[in-house]
């Protein structure tokens, strides 16, 4: 079952205004990953985040978005870090690969790092069912991962209090 932006609560959205967050955007399908990002950004900014305390890089493909995201942690003084990115399936194995490596990646980052790195990649099998996580029918996954920084921040802040 897919999961669009109607299952989180947006109605406990955290104050946003001094929280500092990177995105790591992959260049790869960027007819997707645009959208994406803009979903992101624009989620950030309708919950307060000063455009200061955003900070964007891009990065070829996902297979280098946890590189990208492992550096954003180390040198760019960020809360959390969200990972964009689309994979979306052919007809070889480099899918499974891609998607295996990336998740693996990203999962290792949380569980090593002390902030959070939101996994915003889209792994569909055709370009329809990623342009309805985009930003179509079911939502845009950028947005939904922008607030689960949000709040994945407070959570961090509240445990560590």
């Amino acid at each position: 079952m897919a999961t669009s932006l109607s299952s989180l609560d947006l109605n406990h959205v955290p104050d946003a205004s001094k929280m500092r967050l990177g995105i790591v955007v992959t260049e790869w399908n960027s007819f997707i990953t645009n959208k994406l990002l803009d979903g992101a950004y624009g989620a950030l900014r309708k919950y307060g985040v000063a455009d200061d305390n955003i900070q964007i890089f891009k990065v070829p493909g996902s297979i280098e978005l946890t590189f990208g995201a492992q550096q954003l942690i180390k040198y760019g003084d960020v809360d959390a870090v969200i990972v964009l990115g689309c994979v979306i399936r052919g007809g070889t194995p480099h899918f499974d690969y891609v998607c295996d490596s990336v998740t693996q990646g990203i999962t290792e980052l949380n569980a090593t790092q002390d902030i959070p790195v939101i996994f915003g990649v889209l792994t569909t099998d055709n370009q329809e069912q990623a342009e309805e996580r985009a930003g179509g029918k079911l939502g845009n996954k950028g947005e939904e991962s922008a607030i689960s920084a949000i709040k994945m921040i407070d959570f961090v802040c509240k445990v560590k209090k």
